[in-house]
Order: C-alpha cells, then sequence, then structure tokens
C-alpha cells in the first residue's frame, strides 16, 4: 500500500531515473561500505545453481552469469586473529585457566572477551584504525577525547585505553586548527612599569568611524599620560599622512609637556612608518610597540577609548555631530590616582560653573615644589596598589602557558567576514594555521615564530594568548604557500586542485560539479563546487572550455 500511494504522489511527475554508483553514494548508504568491506573476490556458481533447478525440474535459460562475493576480513575479525598471536593474550588465557582472571571469558570461538568487551591486543596499527575509524569517519566527525572514550569503551577493551584515546585527539591537527578554546585565556598579567614623572610615558592610539563633523573630522588621536592619567583628544581626518601627525604632536604634546621618554602604542600604520621612527628617534624618545594583534598591552588607551566613545555617545544625541568641541574626561575622578587626571596633572581641580569661595589658601615658591612632590610620591603609592589588585583580579581570570625554543605552535587568525568559502561564510574557517616553529622567547609572555616568506608583513612577535601547542608537529604538512594571509592576520582560502568531476542533472538543466581541494586544507576536506561559481569567483583557475 505504501507503494502505491507513491505511485499516485510521482506519476504526474515527468522523471528519468538514472544509476548512481553505490561507492559514490557515501552518505546513504555509510554503514555498510565500510572502507574494510571491499570487494576482493568473485567466484561462479552458475553449475551449483543449474543443478539445483533441474533437482526441481525447472527450466533454466542462462541470461547472465551469477557471482559469489567475498568480503575482505571485518575489524572484529582482525582483532581476533590478532589475538592468536598476541603474548600478552596467551598470559590472560593462562589466568583464566587457572581462574584468577574473574573479569576476561572465552566464547566459544575462543575469542577473548573482557565483560561485554572484545580485547584488542598489543597491535598499534590495529589501535591506530580503530581510532581513526572512530575519529575521523563520517559517522564521527572529530569528537572530544571523552565522547570518543565512551563510545570505543562499549566495544573495546585494552590496557591504558582511556590516556592512548586522550593523546590521540590531542595530537590531531583538525582538531587543533578548527576547535575552539574552552580555557581560561592564556598568559598572566605583566603591568608596564610605574612611571617616575609627569607626560613621562605616553599611550597612543586612535578612535576611528566617527561621523565627519563640519570641519571634516573623522576620527580622534588619543594620547594618554600614563602617570596622570590625563589625556589630549585631538580631532584628525583619516587621509591625515605621518607628517602631520608630526606636527600635530609637536603643537599639541611636545609644547605643552615636553618631550617624552617612551611612547607606546599598537602597530598602525602611522606609528610604524620610517618617518614617524626616524622623527622620535631624533627627539630621544624610545618606541614600545604591542605584540601583534594584542591590544591589552596598550590596556590603558583602550579602556580611555571605551569611555570616550560613551562619552560620545551621550553627547552626539543633544549636540548632533559636534563632538569635536569640547571633552569631560580630564576632569572625572581616577580610582587608581584617587583624585582627577587634571589634579594630578596640575596640582589641583579645574575650574567649574560652581563659584569659587574667596579667601581659600593658594600654594605658590617653595611650597609648591614639595606640595607637587608629595602629589607625585602619594600617587605612585596609589598606582602601585592599583596595579597590584588589578593583576590578582585579572590572574583569577588567566593560566600561565610557557613554551620553549623549538616549540611548534598554532597561530589564531580571524578569517575575513564575507568571504566565501567550502560554500559557506567565513565563520566555518579555521580558527588556527601552522604549526610554526617558536625561534625566541621575548619577555615572559611574547614569543618570536619562524613565518614563512609569504608573511613577511606580519609581524613575528605574538602574544602567548594568540598561540595553541602543537604536540606533534604533521608528518605530511599542507602546502600553504598559496595561503594569501593579510598582515592582519586574516586569509581567503583559495582553490589548489581539481579532485574529480561530475555532472548534476536538475529539472531544467545539468549542473557540472567540481571536486576542489582548497588551500590550507587537505583532500579528505574537498567540497564539491559549481562550475559557475568556480569561474565567477577564481577565473583562471579552471581550464578554458574547447568550442
Amino acid at each position: 500500500m505504501r507503494q502505491r500511494r507513491w505511485l499516485e504522489l510521482i506519476k504526474d511527475y515527468d522523471l528519468e531515473i538514472h544509476y548512481h554508483p553505490g561507492k559514490a553514494n557515501v552518505v546513504a548508504d555509510a554503514l555498510s561500505r565500510r572502507a574494510h568491506c571491499n570487494v576482493i573476490e568473485v567466484r561462479p556458481t552458475a553449475r551449483v545453481i543449474c543443478w539445483e533447478m533441474n533437482e526441481i525440474e525447472m527450466p533454466v535459460e542462462f541470461l547472465v552469469e551469477l557471482y559469489n562475493i567475498s568480503i575482505e576480513p571485518t575489524l572484529r575479525d582482525l582483532i581476533i586473529e590478532a589475538q592468536k598471536h598476541d603474548p600478552g593474550m596467551a598470559h590472560i588465557r593462562e589466568g583464566i585457566a587457572e581462574a584468577k582472571r574473574d573479569c576476561f571469558t572465552l566464547d566459544n570461538q575462543g575469542v577473548l572477551w573482557f565483560k561485554n568487551r572484545l580485547v584488542v591486543p598489543k597491535d598499534m596499527e590495529l589501535r591506530k584504525k580503530i581510532l581513526e575509524e572512530a575519529h575521523k569517519s563520517v559517522l564521527a566527525m572529530h569528537p572530544g577525547s571523552n565522547k570518543m572514550y565512551q563510545d570505543l569503551k562499549q566495544r573495546f577493551w585494552w590496557t591504558r585505553m582511556k590516556r592512548e584515546i586522550a593523546k590521540y585527539v590531542s595530537e590531531c591537527h583538525i582538531c587543533k586548527r578548527v576547535k575552539a578554546d574552552h580555557l581560561k585565556p592564556a598568559g598572566m598579567l605583566h603591568p608596564l612599569n610605574i612611571p617616575a614623572w609627569k607626560w613621562e610615558d605616553i599611550h597612543m592610539d586612535f578612535v576611528v568611524g566617527l561621523p565627519r563633523t563640519q570641519k571634516g573630522y573623522d576620527s580622534i588621536w588619543v594620547i594618554i599620560d600614563r602617570f596622570t592619567k590625563s589625556a589630549h583628544f585631538l580631532p584628525v581626518k583619516t587621509v591625515y599622512r605621518a607628517n602631520t601627525y608630526a606636527e600635530l604632536y609637536i603643537a599639541k604634546i611636545v609644547s605643552l609637556h615636553g618631550v617624552p621618554r617612551t611612547i607606546t602604542s599598537d602597530r598602525g600604520s602611522v606609528f610604524v612608518s620610517r618617518f614617524w621612527e626616524q622623527l622620535q628617534k631624533s627627539l630621544g624618545t624610545k618606541l614600545i610597540h604591542s605584540s601583534a594583534y594584542h591590544p591589552r598591552t596598550s590596556g590603558q588607551v583602550e579602556r580611555v577609548n571605551r569611555i570616550l566613545e560613551d562619552m560620545l555617545r551621550a553627547r552626539v544625541l543633544t549636540y548632533s555631530t559636534k563632538w569635536d568641541d569640547e571633552f569631560a574626561y580630564n576632569n572625572g575622578y581616577q580610582k587608581s590616582l584617587e583624585m582627577a587626571p587634571f589634579e594630578a596633572r596640575m596640582g589641583g581641580g579645574a575650574n567649574t560653573s560652581e563659584p569659587v569661595e574667596p579667601g581659600e589658601r593658594v600654594t605658590f615658591g617653595p611650597d609648591l615644589v614639595t606640595q607637587a612632590e608629595e602629589q607625585v610620591r602619594f600617587i605612585q603609592e596609589n598606582l602601585k596598589r592599583a596595579q597590584s589588585r588589578q593583576k590578582s583580579y585579572s590572574d583569577r581570570r588567566r593560566r600561565p602557558l610557557v613554551f620553549k625554543e623549538g616549540d611548534h605552535v598554532y597561530l589564531r587568525v580571524s578569517p575575513m567576514k564575507g568571504v566565501h568559502r567550502f560554500g559557506v561564510k567565513g565563520k566555518l574557517a579555521p580558527r588556527y594555521v601552522g604549526p610554526f616553529k617558536i625561534s625566541e622567547k621575548c619577555g615572559p609572555v611574547a614569543y618570536r615564530l619562524e613565518l614563512p616568506p609569504r608573511l613577511a608583513a606580519v609581524h613575528d612577535i605574538f602574544h602567548v594568548s594568540q598561540l595553541k601547542k602543537c604536540l606533534r608537529v604533521p608528518e605530511e604538512e599542507i602546502d600553504t604557500s598559496q595561503v594569501q594571509i593579510e598582515p592582519d592576520l586574516t586569509y581567503e582560502a583559495r582553490p589548489v586542485k581539481v579532485l574529480d568531476q561530475k555532472q548534476r542533472s536538475t529539472r531544467r538543466s545539468t549542473v557540472t560539479m567540481y571536486k576542489v581541494q582548497w588551500s590550507e586544507h587537505t583532500e579528505e576536506e574537498a567540497t564539491w563546487e559549481t562550475e559557475e561559481y568556480l569561474r565567477t569567483k577564481y577565473p583562471g583557475f579552471l581550464p578554458s572550455t574547447s568550442n
């Protein structure tokens, strides 16, 4: 009846039935088409069948010749055969005979069992085949060590089984590159040294993407004194070049506060330009750049940027886009200073709309110098306590991670937003690339990597939080020479080789499909893509069609 209902449903459609090879129909028939179940032998049995047909007096007409199929040994057969030749299994059998092995049993065929689990002998190739089947097959898809152990222990047993599974999963190259970490961020907090005086050590950064004002400004150059926390917010334009920033720096910072001793910044194009570096060298200022893609190095300026953005959001609600006129940050209380930045820099609070009471004492002369020195010592003590408190809070949510020179690590990357790879957006792209070798330890939490020449534009020093240890370097590393990784560690995977081709028929047309291997990926990760997509997205990859 069920077939009749299906016939009633499809009889109105114009259908063509095409043969689809069983070996290509992996998903629908995965359980019955394992790799160790290939057809290896056929034998004719026509004579036997003819004899049986004659016995029941049934006429025989030869149309085709029938074959008998013999299947290669299954995984269970391989384990049973290996048990016969393993010395450890013989020792267990002796213990069973002497009633010293209560958990082990022998069935009628002489197969050794641990309770209801098949005992796997100490054959490393056989165990590796079991682990690969449970971890890399289509039905497994790279489970974690605990899940993989729970699945395997229902059927198999061997000594140190859980430990071997955990080691196998931890060394899986694909798992290391694609799986997210669920651990605390690596690297303990290491605060910068406390400055000795005002405006000797400063931070710099930019707030970009702001609405354009009437004067044409669309960004803010944030410059902060690490000691007093006082800041200058300089309206700038993104089209400014390094020489324009240098003129603004001399006019707004050096003329007011003198030449700073150090400047801490990220690796923006302005701060790493040759002109800017030569200027600071001539002024005697040391440039300190953060490690690659680790903005927490300049955590103070990043925090001020967030405060500034919140202030701007509140201001533009009232004054539209006039955000470049004035700011109230320097007159706000700072917990680490226990005073406002303006008071720390000038020795007193800024005048506000409140009237000043007459007769207030004003300090001048030698007393002013003494008061300034006392205030500096007071600020330094406050900063020490604040740093100690912040470090204790931060380290609770962090974990120490140390590498040695010569270790191999994976490097965290950020796939480009909107990039189309594997038929999906870049969100499913690998989280790490590599592995790369550590050539030098550059401080307690920074390391220099041996990057290939194609990554020459990327700074080679990284914070430990950007790295993941590689426990086993893959024997056959993938050729990543064609991976176009940008200086900001974003990349777009590109097709490198066509592995197969097929035709897919639809109701209206026939579509040509190509099985493509992508850069930074193995043949196992190849995907089927349409010819139209490959010719449009990657012109020149496919050979031109001949007319």
